[in-house]
């Protein structure tokens, strides 16, 4: 079985730090400069999500807490 992830952020909690880009092994993550958080902080979008296997890191290296997870498995 492949496992594959989904990841949600919440923009009312990022800072935009960037660190879930910086240290996503699947490039799954980027900061394409068009999305703002509510106090006007550069926001990532998940992108490629294809290859997120859900290896969480993301999640851990986020200092606010603000992505969240989520591993679904294939049949």
């Amino acid at each position: 079985m492949a496992k594959r992830g989904a990841i949600t952020i919440n923009e009312s909690l990022c800072k935009g730090c960037a660190f879930c880009v910086k240290f996503c092994t699947k490039d799954c993550i980027a900061v394409k400069g068009d999305k703002f958080s509510p106090l006007g902080y550069l926001l990532p979008t998940f992108v490629n999500e294809e290859k997120c296997n859900a290896c969480q890191v993301c999640g851990w290296m986020c200092p606010d807490l603000a992505i969240t997870v989520y591993e679904m498995v294939e049949a």
